[in-house]
C-alpha cells in the first residue's frame, strides 16, 4: 500500500509542471477576452444510431443505440456533446433528457470554472455517467475552442503517437463472420466479441480469412476460471493479443488468479467504471478499458489514465456504439494509451459529425479546437 501511495504522489507531482502552468496562464489569458455578459446555454436533444449489422454480445443483441446529443453555448461558441446509452449502464432517452433537465448552469458565468461546473454536475444526482459525461464532453469542446486548441495539445500529447484502432468483429454466424472481416479490410487488428458456445467457431472462422492480430472481449460471459485460462492458452496459441473482462466482475479472485497465470494481458472493462475502480483493479487485471460514458467524461478519463500509469497498468481507451463527437473527445487521450477501440462510429450509418478518422487503421486526430470535431 506504502508503495502504491507513493505512486499516485509521484502523479500528482507530475501534474504540476510548466506544461499546466502555461495552460493556466492561456485558460486567464482566454478568460480576459471574454464579453463578461455570456451564459451557459445547454440544449439536447434525443437521436438514434443505426448500426451497419446487428451486435451481439455474449448476453444481448441490438440493431440500435439510443444517444442524447447536447449543445453548450457560451459568447456565441458552442461546444459539442454526447450520451450514448447501450442497455447494460441502464440509462435511456427518458433518463438522460430527465437529468439534463435538471441542470441549471445559471450560477455558473465563467466556462473555465471547469472543477466546479463539473464537481456540480457529478453530485447534482448519483448514476447518469454518460448524461454526465455529455456535459464533460461539450464543455471540453467549448473550452478548446474558446482558447483554439485541441484537447490532446493542451494536453501535452503528440498525436502522432495514437495508436492504431481495433474494429470490432461481433458473434455471428460463419458466414456472417468472415464478410463482417472482409469489410474490416483497412484495420490493422480485430477486437472479437466471445462468451458464447460458438467462441471457437469465431476464431476459427477469423483465421480462415485473416492472420491479423486479435484481441477478445468476452464480456463477463465465462464464469468458470479453468475454463478461461484453457481458453487464454488456446487463443494465445492463434495469435490474441489480449483478453477483455473474461468473467464476471464479482468473481474478483478468479479474476486476479486468471491473470495471474494468462499467457496474455487481462483486462478489466465492466469492472472498471469510474477512478476509484483503477485501485481496485490493480493486480486484479493487467489493464483497465476506459470509457467516458462510464466515467462521466474527458476530466476523469484523463485522471483515470494517469493513476493506470502510475500503478504500472497497461491502458486501452474504448467507446460505445457513438457518433464521431464522443468518439473524437475520447480520442484526445489516445497518444498515452497501449491499445485504442474506438471504432464506434465506424459501426453505424448515420453520424452527424466528422472529427477524428482511421486512416490505415491508425486514430488519426483532427487539428480543430476541442474535440476536434465538426457538424457533418
Amino acid at each position: 500500500m506504502g508503495n502504491r501511495r507513493e505512486f499516485i504522489k509521484n502523479t500528482g507531482l507530475l501534474m504540476g509542471t510548466s506544461l499546466l502552468a502555461d495552460t493556466d496562464a492561456l485558460f486567464a489569458s482566454e478568460r480576459r477576452k471574454m464579453s463578461g455578459n455570456g451564459r451557459l446555454r445547454l440544449r439536447f436533444k434525443p437521436y438514434t444510431l443505426n448500426l451497419k449489422h446487428a451486435f451481439n454480445l455474449a448476453t444481448s443483441s441490438r440493431t440500435t443505440t439510443p444517444v442524447v446529443l447536447t449543445e453548450l453555448e457560451f459568447d456565441g461558441i458552442i461546444g459539442y456533446g454526447e450520451a450514448s446509452m447501450p442497455p447494460y449502464l441502464g440509462e435511456s432517452h427518458e433518463t438522460v433528457t430527465r437529468f439534463l433537465s435538471k441542470v441549471d448552469l445559471s450560477r455558473f458565468d465563467d466556462p473555465f470554472e471547469m472543477e466546479n461546473i463539473l464537481n456540480y454536475i457529478d453530485h447534482l444526482e448519483a448514476g447518469n455517467r454518460a448524461a454526465k459525461a455529455s456535459i464533460d464532453i461539450a464543455l471540453h469542446d467549448l473550452i478548446g475552442k474558446i482558447i483554439k486548441q485541441p484537447w490532446y495539445k493542451i494536453w501535452g500529447y503528440d498525436p502522432a503517437n495514437a495508436p492504431v484502432t481495433s474494429y470490432t468483429i461481433g458473434i455471428d454466424t460463419a458466414e456472417v463472420v468472415r464478410q463482417k472481416v472482409k469489410e474490416a479490410e483497412p484495420y490493422k487488428i480485430l477486437k472479437v466479441k466471445l462468451g458464447r458456445e460458438t467462441d471457437k467457431m469465431m476464431i476459427e472462422t477469423i483465421r480462415q480469412v485473416t492472420d491479423k492480430p486479435l484481441c477478445v472481449d468476452v464480456n463477463q460471459g465465462w464464469k468458470d476460471r479453468s475454463f478461461a485460462l484453457e481458453m487464454a492458452n488456446w487463443l494465445h496459441e492463434r495469435g490474441v493479443v489480449f483478453l477483455e473482462q473474461a468473467m464476471p466482475k464479482e468473481q474478483i479472485e478468479d479474476n486476479a488468479w486468471l491473470t495471474e497465470h494468462s499467457p496474455i494481458p487481462t483486462i478489466g472493462d465492466e469492472s472498471v467504471q469510474r477512478i476509484d475502480d483503477v485501485l481496485k483493479a490493480y493486480k486484479v487485471y493487467s489493464g483497465i478499458n476506459i470509457k467516458l460514458m462510464k466515467c462521466t467524461g474527458m476530466r476523469e478519463a484523463h485522471k483515470m489514465l494517469d493513476l493506470g500509469r502510475a500503478l504500472g497498468m497497461k491502458i486501452m481507451i474504448g467507446c460505445m456504439t457513438e457518433t464521431s463527437c464522443a468518439i473524437s473527445a475520447a480520442s484526445q487521450l489516445s497518444p498515452m494509451v497501449d491499445w485504442a477501440d474506438l471504432d464506434g462510429a465506424l459501426l453505424i450509418n448515420n453520424d452527424v459529425y466528422r472529427g477524428t478518422e482511421v486512416i490505415n487503421g491508425k486514430v488519426t486526430l483532427s487539428k480543430l479546437p476541442g474535440i476536434g470535431i465538426k457538424k457533418i
